[in-house]
């Protein structure tokens, strides 16, 4: 039988042919067929092994040859990145060396005054949108001299590109706004308003305003700030300015107010009204509601608040602008400080119909506002209670009718008009309310009827 040995064909081995001793039977048992079969087997034996290691070959070359390409793309990636690496570095050499060249440019003699506003305005378009531009020209003295730029009033171009300059190197970076602040930025801005006649151009005010917004941030500079007159001028920017000017004022004072010392130069100025009678414009509305919110957290705002004209109104009515909840959440904020710390301030809260607006939010406001509606409502009814003053009764028998009677009457005593008319306006304020608020807040009919009761509780 022919054999596959180790991918080689042996030597075809056929059965011997018998001798003439045999019989003739083994003869015959070895015919055509059964020796054309062990050729067949032979030949296909022998092929398949070739045909292996062709493709073992095939296979070992297709390896060998994906190797090399994995090896030269990996090359190549290495080579790219190195290319990358090698621009960028000589990018960052070029930049280093214009960020020199102008800090240099900066610090040139005085009769160079065109050099330095080109220098500055250079400045200002490299800090605008780079943060290692802004440490880099910090580092190489750019502040010093743009600070000593304000100075000349004189020259419009200088102080616009000094001034802009100072604005970006000061974004986001609160080491420069610390030593812009510490260079005299402050006064010489305030200095330069104050004595230019005429008044500086639009451009240059609005320029200090968004320097004052930008150094105010940091919290170290607040009290340097509000200390120095610059809550003035800020005001009054707040009132004459361009609608960009007057958002950035009026977050700037945002910022100063934050610091509690501050408010008492706030409360130097008309701001307080102004901010007040302000609050219809929907588009500085919560940003005046977070000013205030700050000048009443100390007992000096609170009184301010308190004392100008038609401010509980104007607030109460902020507590119904559904469509602003953030609104809603500082004016009710407001309120509940001035309920929690006066009486007085609670007694205008009721004359000018906070309940009915307050047990409308205690429905439907978000949870924060439901929560501090509650506590002003509380405190309303706490101070009603406890002002029941004694009043002297003379003559007073010691029945049980009479002293019955006479506590009734005592009652009715300490009782003032005011607080009678007070009453009876607040009964009917909340019943003519109740209705739309159920409505409002889609509760079932029947809870009607002991929403009255509750409003019933609520009067004193």
């Amino acid at each position: 039988m022919a054999k596959c040995h180790r991918n080689n064909v042996d030597p075809l081995i056929l059965h011997r042919i018998p001798s003439a001793s045999s019989s003739s039977t083994s003869l015959n048992s070895f015919s055509r067929s059964t020796f054309r079969r062990l050729i067949l087997d032979a030949i296909s034996c022998g092929g398949s092994s070739r045909h292996q290691r062709e493709l073992q070959q095939d296979e070992d070359k297709t390896t060998i040859g994906g190797d090399d390409l994995a090896t030269k793309s990996e090359k190549l990636c290495d080579l790219l990145n190195l290319t990358k690496m090698e621009t960028k570095k000589k990018k960052k050499e070029e930049t280093l060396e214009i960020l020199k060249r102008v800090a240099k440019d900066l610090q040139a003699e005085e009769t160079e005054r065109e050099k330095k506003v080109m220098a500055a305005s250079e400045v200002r378009l490299l800090a605008k949108d780079d943060a290692e531009a802004r440490v880099t020209l910090a580092m190489l003295g750019a502040i010093p001299p743009l600070v000593s730029m304000i100075d000349d009033s004189q020259n419009e171009d200088a102080l616009i590109a000094s001034l802009y300059a100072l604005l970006n190197l000061a974004i986001g970076n609160d080491a420069n706004k610390e030593a812009i602040v510490r260079g005299g930025a402050v006064h010489k801005m305030l200095k330069l308003i104050e004595s230019s006649k005429p008044p500086p151009n639009q451009a240059i005010s609005e320029a200090i305003v968004a320097n004052f917004l930008g150094l105010s941030a940091l919290d170290s500079n607040k009290p340097i700030i509000g200390s120095s007159g610059a809550i003035i001028f800020l005001a009054r920017a707040l009132k004459t300015s361009s609608s960009q000017a007057r958002e950035d004022a009026l977050r700037a004072l945002y910022n100063l107010s934050i610091h509690h010392q501050n408010v008492s130069f706030i409360l130097e100025t008309d701001l307080v009204p102004f901010l007040l009678n302000a609050l219809g414009d929907m588009e500085v509305s919560e940003r005046i509601l977070s000013v205030l919110t700050n000048v009443v957290s100390v007992s000096e705002g609170r009184k301010a608040v308190g004392e100008a004209v038609e401010a509980f109104p104007i607030l109460v009515d902020v507590l119904n602008w559904n469509d602003s909840e953030k609104c809603q959440e500082k004016a009710v904020y407001i309120l509940m400080l001035m309920a929690h710390k006066g009486y007085g301030d609670r007694r205008a809260m009721i004359e000018a119909g906070i309940e009915s607006s307050l047990l409308e939010l205690t429905l439907v406001g978000s949870p924060l506002v439901q929560r501090r509606a509650s506590r002003i409502l509380e405190s309303l009814r706490a101070v009603d209670k406890g002002k029941q003053v004694s009043a002297p009764v003379y003559g007073i028998t010691c029945s049980s009718s009479s002293s019955s009677l006479s506590r009734e009457r005592n009652r009715e005593i300490r009782m003032s008009d005011e607080r009678r008319a007070v009453q009876q306006l607040v009964q009917q304020s909340l019943q003519s309310n109740m209705k739309r608020i159920v409505k409002r807040a889609n509760f079932p009919q029947d809870f009607v009827t002991t929403s009255q009761h509750f409003t019933k509780s609520l009067t004193f």
